[in-house]
């Protein structure tokens, strides 16, 4: 690909953020698990377990973007899709601290990932002729 749109560096940019945050977060559960008294033990590895691996995930879709791969668009836009109603549950739970950001991070993905040059990145000419 000769060029990357900057709508592509900033939908891959958003995505590692958001990967970076739960992979960190993942981890943090999962310290407090160990040296922590958690009440529920199970609970608590299952949360970061699955904060380490929807971390994981969103990197490698962070990555795909960056490197301009067709895949890479459908998870990037769930996961969008996924973080505004848990941003506006944040923003309702008196966390606006929270949730105003990741609201903000969640719509410019978003529209990162739906721009005309993020569509003809990574769809090219298959994006003006549907199959």
């Amino acid at each position: 690909m000769p060029t990357r749109p900057m709508s592509l560096v900033i939908a891959a940019v958003v995505l590692a953020l958001e990967g970076l945050i739960a992979v960190l977060l993942g981890g943090y559960v999962g310290v407090q698990t160990v040296v922590g008294a958690p009440e529920d033990v199970t609970t608590s590895i299952a949360v970061a377990a699955f904060g380490l691996l929807a971390g994981a995930g969103l990197l490698w879709v962070a990555y795909g973007a960056f490197t301009a791969e067709r895949w890479s668009r459908s998870p990037g836009v769930l996961a969008q899709i996924f973080l505004i109603p848990v941003s506006i549950t944040l923003i309702q739970s008196a966390h606006p601290e929270m949730g105003i950001p990741l609201i903000i991070a969640a719509l410019t993905g978003l529209a990162a990932l739906l721009s005309p040059p993020t569509t003809r990145a990574l769809y090219g000419d298959d994006a003006h002729h549907p199959s």
